[in-house]
């Protein structure tokens, strides 16, 4: 991945490592998330797929209730040859969506996940804004 890539991100991200499931060539794969934000995740595998393939996975965790199933196209690709430490093999997956109202859903549901996880402060500091359900810090003037 170059360093252009990490400039686009328009958004933070939190190093949560969740259980994803994906197909691939008709067989259930499970691996698990590196990090994730509103706009995509990296999926830590040796088996990546290849750029620009569109894929359907599901995030499971014990807070969710329900999975999160998302839809995603593979934007870069790290090897195992090229992993490095703080680095692993995997590939970048920015999620797509069907709607306006989809996408504020689900990045709804990945903001919950996010507080639930890391702690409305660590959101706060990842992200830049408030956590969900937290009001905005009021001017004391």
């Amino acid at each position: 991945m170059s360093d252009r890539g990490r400039e686009r991100r328009e958004s933070g991200r939190a190093a949560l490592e969740l259980p994803v499931e994906y197909e691939r060539l008709n067989a259930l794969l499970s691996d698990y998330t590196h990090n994730i934000s509103q706009g995509g995740t990296f999926i830590r595998t040796d088996r990546p797929l290849g750029v620009g393939t569109v894929l359907s996975f599901t995030i499971r965790a014990p807070e969710l209730g329900e999975p999160i199933v998302l839809r995603g196209v593979v934007r870069w690709v790290v090897d195992a040859s090229e992993a490095l430490t703080g680095r692993p093999a995997g590939m970048g997956i920015a999620f797509m969506y069907d709607s306006p109202a989809h996408k504020e859903g689900l990045e709804a549901r990945l903001d919950r996940l996010m507080v639930q996880s890391l702690g409305p402060l660590a959101f706060e500091q990842l992200m830049g804004r408030p956590a969900p359900g937290e009001p905005p810090d009021e001017d004391p003037r």
